[in-house]
């Protein structure tokens, strides 16, 4: 199980009002949303392997060099020049060392690479798995790397943790046309303002998955709009030369890495605590009594 952590985190502050507080009223709602969430896919699906799989670089320079756009919405104002900051809401950041020193103590992995988002850790633990993979993730980009062959699908949260959509090929073939091997095309095609990425003017999710379905893949799509004797209308194939520049960069941006140098980590999920006495610190000093003693019991239960 791989978890987009900052997606799951980012869900958890926005579900879990802010008035759950540490004993000094410092805000935990994203810590204690997040220990929960994790119980119940531990609990629910049962894992012999979790990673939570982090950003080093949430818009990396080589993306933005690509599309300039890239994320560029999300980017802090009046920063130093050279410095991209994301803006983060007031009361989460401070929540973020937390989250990580409690997932340390349980002994729950972490796996981040410098230079890379998360999207493109997980892909690559993905693409190395030897066996089944489900992947947590608020975040459709990595509707990508479903594959039914593989056994690899997204646990899509729809409302909390409580109910996810299970996303693999099938689903993707009836909601968007398209399987997880051209998802990618597809939102190459269609943008992702979310992202900062534009897509082809004039064409949309459902005419992109109609050209892929007749022309393959991006290329033949390509190819197409420079065929005069292909079925695109003229004003189709003018939208997509006109792109060229576009579409010449977007899919190294779009489709994740899946071949990093992943830090040396112990994925196996924990049964017990890998240093009980800092778990028992960080629960006294944030008021994590009750969300750590769900994810424990879980983790017992698990490894029964």
């Amino acid at each position: 199980m791989l978890l987009d952590t900052a997606s799951l985190y980012f869900r958890a502050y926005y579900g879990v009002p802010d008035s759950v507080r540490a004993p000094d009223g410092t805000p935990v709602n994203a810590v204690r949303g997040l220990l929960d969430f994790i119980a119940r896919l531990v609990a629910d699906h049962s894992p012999d392997d979790l990673v939570a799989c982090l950003d080093a670089d949430w818009r990396p320079a080589w993306r933005v060099a690509l599309i300039p756009s890239y994320k560029a919405h999300r980017v802090v104002e009046e920063v130093p020049a050279g410095s991209d900051v994301e803006e983060v809401p007031d009361t989460l950041s401070p929540q973020v060392p937390v989250i990580d020193a409690v997932l340390d103590a349980l002994g729950i992995a972490r796996a981040g690479v410098p230079d890379y988002e998360a999207d493109d850790v997980i892909g690559t633990f993905a693409t190395r798995a030897g066996g089944p993979v489900d992947i947590v993730t608020g975040d459709r980009d990595l509707f990508q790397l479903v594959d039914d062959a593989r056994g690899v699908r997204v646990l899509y949260p729809v409302k909390g943790m409580g109910t996810l959509q299970v996303t693999d090929d099938a689903l993707l073939q009836a909601k968007y046309g398209v399987t997880g091997a051209r998802y990618a095309d597809m939102a190459v095609l269609r943008g992702d303002p979310s992202d900062g990425l534009p897509g082809v003017p004039g064409i949309g999710e459902k005419t992109a998955a109609r050209f892929i379905a007749e022309y393959g893949d991006l290329a033949g799509i390509e190819a197409a709009a420079r065929d005069v004797g292909s079925r695109l209308t003229l004003t189709q194939r003018k939208r997509l030369t006109d792109a060229a520049d576009y579409l010449a960069a977007a899919p190294e941006v779009v489709r994740v890495a899946r071949d990093l140098p992943l830090p040396a980590v112990d994925v196996t999920l924990p049964r017990s605590p890998a240093d009980p006495a800092e778990l028992e610190r960080l629960a006294t000093r944030w008021g994590l009594g009750s969300a750590l003693g769900r994810l424990l019991t879980a983790l017992q239960r698990t490894g029964a």
